[in-house]
């Protein structure tokens, strides 16, 4: 059903004169009552003198009904309408009704048409009776159609009449026999007499038809009674196996209830298991995706390490000693000061070991490596800070540096 199939509707009903207002929303929901009557008044109108029940009580008086309709308007006006969407009445049934309503619409258009170029203004005018009409054409072309068959078969006879001019004249020239005219009427009299007989016979025949057919019904009337007084007597007498029947289906029905509670119990086990596992697989996917994130942290950082390790050994040598950065700035910068205190003083129990290049050979710090860790071992309860302060580790460049001395060589 569509909204402009609805309203050209409304308004074709309108236009052929339809008593009861006819609103869009009456087909929202099946509406037979006003679908029976809107058929009703379009076949009246289509030919009054139809003659259609209109009662729709019962389902069988509305299948009957719509089936008439149907009918109707397949012989009259050559419509075919498709029953199950009438039955329907809902908004399917407008385009059923939309058949007939067009039909009739468009024959009050034309009509009004020919009102008003012939200047006639008069409304009633617009009403005819076109169930005549369809009459009056099928028996012109019934009537066409004899005709033809009646000329065909005059043209073959006139095609004859010059043989039988001839034997018509000599039956016309020919005396009339009253002997044989006698023995025609006597042999046409016997013929009559015999149909006569037959008929006679036929109406004694049914006279005992209807004898022996009344005895039939009869005999089936007996079979009937005795048919029902037996059919009583059977449901009268209740079965032995029904008290039993009748406990085996109340068990039945308890085991039902059991099964049911069950099966409901076992729907929301399955429930809350799914549920469980839903929220596990969750808690797993997300303690994954944690583990991938600080994976990726950890490589990150370590890649960053690893860069300004590789800057920082380029500039400094990192001592292995377990003590904290602080305390190693702190030695690092006490270096310097502390073997200058120690060459200042020229104390003899101290052996200070090194090059004029100033610790820059390798060669030559694992030399004084080795040396300085023969000194600590012998004076290892006293001078802990001095070895310490000796150590010949070299000193970071961004940290001190010292300063070139230039009459060292003069100092010895």
């Amino acid at each position: 059903m569509s909204f402009r199939d609805l309203r050209n509707f409304t308004e074709m009903m309108r236009a052929l004169g339809y008593p009861r207002h006819i609103s869009m929303e009456n087909f929202r929901t099946p509406n037979f009552e006003l679908v029976s009557e809107v058929l009703l008044w379009l076949v009246k109108r289509y030919e009054p003198q139809t003659d259609i029940p209109s009662d729709v009580e019962t389902e069988q008086d509305r299948v009957f009904f719509i089936k008439a309709i149907a009918q109707f308007m397949a012989t009259k006006a050559h419509i075919k309408l498709n029953t199950k969407k009438l039955y329907q009445a809902d908004g399917y049934a407008v385009k059923e009704l939309l058949k007939i309503t067009s039909v009739l619409y468009s024959a009050m258009k034309a009509k009004g048409t020919e009102s008003l170029e012939g200047g006639e203004g008069d409304v009633s005018k617009c009403k005819f009776d076109l169930g005549s009409k369809i009459a009056d054409l099928k028996a012109a072309r019934q009537l066409a159609s004899e005709i033809t068959a009646k000329g065909a078969s005059l043209y073959d006879l006139l095609g004859k009449e010059v043989e039988l001019r001839e034997l018509r004249t000599e039956a016309i020239a020919r005396p009339l026999e009253i002997n044989e005219t006698e023995k025609v009427m006597r042999i046409a009299i016997k013929d009559v007499l015999a149909q006569v007989q037959r008929t006679k016979d036929l109406l004694n025949n049914v006279a005992s038809d209807e004898a022996n057919l009344e005895a039939k019904i009869e005999k089936r009337k007996l079979e009937l009674e005795r048919n029902q007084k037996r059919l009583q007597t059977l449901q009268s007498v209740r079965p032995a196996f029904m008290d039993e029947y009748e406990k085996i289906e109340e068990e039945l029905q308890k085991q039902y209830d059991v099964y049911l509670e069950k099966f409901r119990n076992l729907a929301h086990l399955e429930q809350q298991l799914e549920d469980h596992q839903r929220l596990e697989q969750e808690r797993f996917e997300e303690a994954e995706n944690t583990l991938r994130l600080m994976q990726s942290k950890l490589k990150e950082e370590e890649k960053r390490l690893l860069k300004s390790g590789s800057n920082d050994d380029s500039d400094v040598e990192i001592p292995e000693d377990d003590e904290s950065d602080s305390e190693l700035e702190e030695r690092r910068l006490s270096k310097p000061r502390t073997a200058m205190e120690v060459l200042m003083q020229g104390r003899p129990s101290k052996r200070i070991v090194g090059t004029m290049q100033g610790g820059e050979s390798d060669d030559d710090e694992d030399s004084g490596d080795s040396e300085m860790d023969m000194e600590e071992d012998e004076d290892e309860d006293d001078l802990d800070d001095e070895s310490l302060a000796l150590s010949p580790v070299k000193p970071s460049r961004r940290v001190w540096k010292p300063e070139p001395l230039d009459d060292s060589d003069n100092d010895f």
